[in-house]
Order: structure tokens, then C-alpha cells, then sequence
């Protein structure tokens, strides 16, 4: 028995550590109306890692794509689609291209940490999150979401870590939103 306990000492040890040692996030929390946020989706969030919006513009009725990437514990806008130019499209001094039916503006880097997003569900907002979608609805109606990079312990962010992934497998709109990221690589 004691060899026993022994093992279980650096095995605790080892789950300790990996449970609070700090590590980047892409956390999404909701803000409430009493100025309260709650922790909503948490997916993991090193430099480099890429994630998309995608919405039905509120005016031109089309879709709208952007690419957001984090870096030093940052969010940045790396890249932007849309189907017209109309209200709302933004004046970014760089070169646009079509491809596929679609306006493309590449190479952005414009930092917008913290990301602020009413998601109307009029505007049926997407999110592709490696290679995956999540129907930003599941969380109400207009939910105002804030995206941020952090950095924190791994026990802080595991109750959240679950949930859109629970959305994903019980959501009936996942074919539908495989193109948020098809078209965005």
C-alpha cells in the first residue's frame, strides 16, 4: 500500500499543476444588462489561432465573414468577406479582390481586443472555431457577447470548456454552418 500512495503523490502533483498553471484562451463571456459578465464558451487560444464571424448584414441582407486571429494576447482582424459593397463596409486602404462571388480584403491586422458582438438573432450569428461552427444563438435571443484573449488557469475556465461543444452535438443547424469556415481558409 504505501508504494501505492507514493505513486498517487506526483500523479496529484502532476493534475495540480496542469489544472493551474496559466495558458492563453479565447474566452466568450456574455454581458448582462446589471454591467455582470458571464463566462460563455472558452476555447483554447494560443498565438496563431484563427476564428471566424459569420452574420446576415442587417441592411444588404447578405453575409457577412471575418477572421479574426489572436496574437500576444490580442485579438486581431486579419481578414473580411462580403457578398456587396454597401452600408457599412469599411474603408481599409487595402486592395480587395472577388473570389467566388465574394469581396475579399486580406492582410487587415487591425487589433479589436476586447471584440464587443450584439448577436441578433435576426443576423443569425455563426462562429467557425477549428473547423467547427457554433450557432451563436443557442445563447438567447440578442446576447451581447465580448471575445478576449486571456490568460488563465485551466480550472478557471473548465466549466465553460464543455459548452459549445454540447451545443455543437445537440444543435440541428451544424451542416448549415460548415461554410462559415470552408469559406474562410
Amino acid at each position: 500500500m504505501p508504494r501505492r500512495r507514493l505513486w498517487l503523490a506526483p500523479c496529484v502533483l502532476a493534475l495540480a499543476v496542469m489544472l493551474g498553471w496559466p495558458r492563453s484562451w479565447l474566452v466568450v463571456d456574455e454581458l448582462t444588462g446589471r454591467g455582470e459578465s458571464v463566462q460563455r464558451y472558452v476555447f483554447p487560444g494560443g498565438e496563431g489561432t484563427r476564428f471566424s464571424l459569420r452574420w446576415q448584414h442587417s441592411v444588404e441582407r447578405e453575409d457577412w465573414i471575418e477572421t479574426f486571429e489572436l496574437s500576444a494576447n490580442a485579438i486581431d482582424v486579419v481578414g473580411s468577406r462580403f457578398k456587396t459593397f454597401g452600408a457599412g463596409v469599411p474603408d481599409t486602404g487595402t486592395v480587395s479582390h472577388l473570389e467566388h462571388g465574394w469581396v475579399v480584403l486580406d492582410n487587415l491586422h487591425r487589433s479589436v481586443d476586447p471584440l464587443l458582438v450584439q448577436a441578433a438573432s435576426r443576423e443569425h450569428y455563426r462562429m467557425g472555431y477549428g473547423g467547427t461552427c457554433f450557432d451563436l444563438q443557442a445563447l438567447g435571443a440578442a446576447p451581447l457577447l465580448r471575445f478576449q484573449s486571456r490568460r488563465l488557469p485551466t480550472v478557471a475556465v473548465l466549466t465553460s470548456l464543455w459548452r459549445p461543444w454540447w451545443h455543437w452535438l445537440t444543435s440541428e443547424t451544424r451542416v448549415e454552418c460548415r461554410a462559415v469556415t470552408e469559406t474562410t481558409t
